[in-house]
């Protein structure tokens, strides 16, 4: 994927909406005096080169009863993702199918070294750890083999991005 240039104003924009992207067009373009069209045409040509990927709301997990984070290495069986006979596709393609579906991991990230993906899991506390654990990770026909952390402490949380 190609590097999309960015002037100095491009990154004041980005800086400014990823600590607020509910301001408006007109405070942002004060914020990096420019007029509203040319700082909206800005933001149109980052959103159209994807540099922006899209608008959230940072929700805080502990507000809605999701007070415990875990993160999981996972290791797969290692044979061809060529597929079984009764599936199509391959154990990797079937786990990463998978993890869409279970709402408790909220990032999934395939890794280099001795496991092969890393989660980042919301739940509600050990027991709806357990359960997702025993009931639908450890379910999964590609799991060889799992090793959980939780995290005791936010030092640091941020999505913004160095620019």
């Amino acid at each position: 994927m190609a590097k999309v240039e960015l002037d100095k104003t491009d990154r004041k924009i980005l800086a400014i909406l990823q600590m607020d992207g509910r301001l408006s067009n007109q405070e942002i373009a004060e914020r990096v005096n420019l007029s509203p069209s040319p700082c909206l045409r800005r933001i149109k040509r980052l959103e159209e080169a994807g540099v922006i990927r899209q608008y959230v709301a940072l929700l805080a997990p502990e507000k809605l009863g999701l007070g415990l984070q875990a993160y999981i290495n996972v290791r797969l069986e290692k044979h061809s993702d060529g597929g079984s006979p009764r599936q199509n596709i391959g154990p990797r393609a079937a786990f990463a199918e998978a993890v869409e579906r279970w709402p408790e991991v909220v990032a999934c990230y395939a890794m280099t070294g001795e496991m092969d993906y890393l989660l980042r899991v919301h739940v509600e506390d050990m027991e709806h750890f357990s359960r997702f654990m025993m009931s639908t990770l450890l379910k999964h026909p590609a799991v060889l083999d799992v090793k959980s952390s939780f995290a005791l402490q936010r030092i640091k949380d941020t999505t913004a991005l160095p620019l």
